[in-house]
Parts: C-alpha cells; structure tokens; sequence
C-alpha cells in the first residue's frame, strides 16, 4: 500500500479530536421536554373524556325534552292537563279523564328513569300568556310549556339542569 492510501485510511477509523455525541445533560433535557409533552397529552385526555360524557348527557336530556315538548304540541287544545308534572312526584301526574297527557306522562317518566342520567327529575309548567282570552282575541289563547330536566352529572357530581320554552296555541 502507498503512504498516501495508507494516511487515507487511518484518517477515516480515526475519530477527529473535536468530534463528539450527545452530551448526558442533552439528553436529560430532551427526556424532560419529552416527560412534560406527555403529561400535557394526557391532561388533555382527561378533559376531552370529561367533556364527551357532558355533550353525551346534554344530548340524552335534549332528546328527552324535545319529546315530551312535542307531545305537548300534539295535545295542544289540552296543554294545560300537563302543568305542574314532576316526575319524582306521582301526584302530579295529569288526571284521569285526561288520558293522553297521562300516557305521555308515564312514557316520559320510563324514558327519564330507562336514562343513563342520575337523578334525573321532569319538570312541566303551563302557563296560559292571557288570563282572559275572550277579553284580549289577540293572543289567541296561547300557552307558555317550560320543559325543565335536572340531573346530577356523573363524573363530577354537579347539579345540572336544562329548559325549554315554547309557545302553543290550541286549534
């Protein structure tokens, strides 16, 4: 082999005096930036589960109130047989000679309790907008329907509620 050749070779198994790798400092500070990316992941996680259970129970409690608000309009010329129903409360179910709303009643009332919703109350309040509708025609004898559902959320254990308001005017 020629001198030259030789020197050649030496030179690429020979490490350079300057040349180094990470350092044990490096590394621990890319691991700690590493460490504090995944914790913040993983508090993302948690919040993201805690606020997917809330949108699942806000739908289910939509879902129930729309029901009951849509058989309320169905039996708009006897709104008033649905006023002051609490689910928890069997005395404030319609009457008797109302069948319908006391059907809707107990339908809703499975529905609420079939709900993956804790403690969850149905509240109904109708209220007629003119005390004396011959005197006033112009509101055409309308109802105010509230709509309430209250629950206790799961995860967290907080008193939750929401209403609907519509107006029903009888036929």
């Amino acid at each position: 082999m020629t001198k030259d050749r030789r020197g050649f070779i030496e030179k690429l198994w020979r490490r350079p005096a300057r040349q180094a790798g990470f350092s044990l400092i490096e590394g621990m500070v890319a691991a700690a930036i590493l460490a504090a990316g995944v914790l913040a992941l993983a508090g993302m996680q948690g919040v993201a589960f805690t606020k997917n259970g809330d949108a699942n129970e806000l739908t289910q409690v939509t879902t129930l109130n729309a029901n009951i608000m849509e058989r309320i309009k169905f039996n708009r010329g006897r709104a008033l047989a649905y006023n002051g129903i609490n689910t928890n409360n069997p005395v404030t179910q319609p009457p008797a000679n109302q069948p319908m709303a006391r059907g809707d009643y107990a339908q809703w009332q499975t529905m609420l309790t079939g709900s993956r919703l804790a403690n969850a109350v149905g509240i109904v309040q109708v209220v007629r907008l003119d005390p004396d509708p011959a005197l006033n025609p112009t509101t055409l004898n309308q109802f105010q329907v509230n709509v309430t559902i209250n629950w206790t959320t799961q995860g967290l254990a907080r008193n939750r509620g929401v209403t609907f308001t519509s107006v029903v005017a009888p036929e």
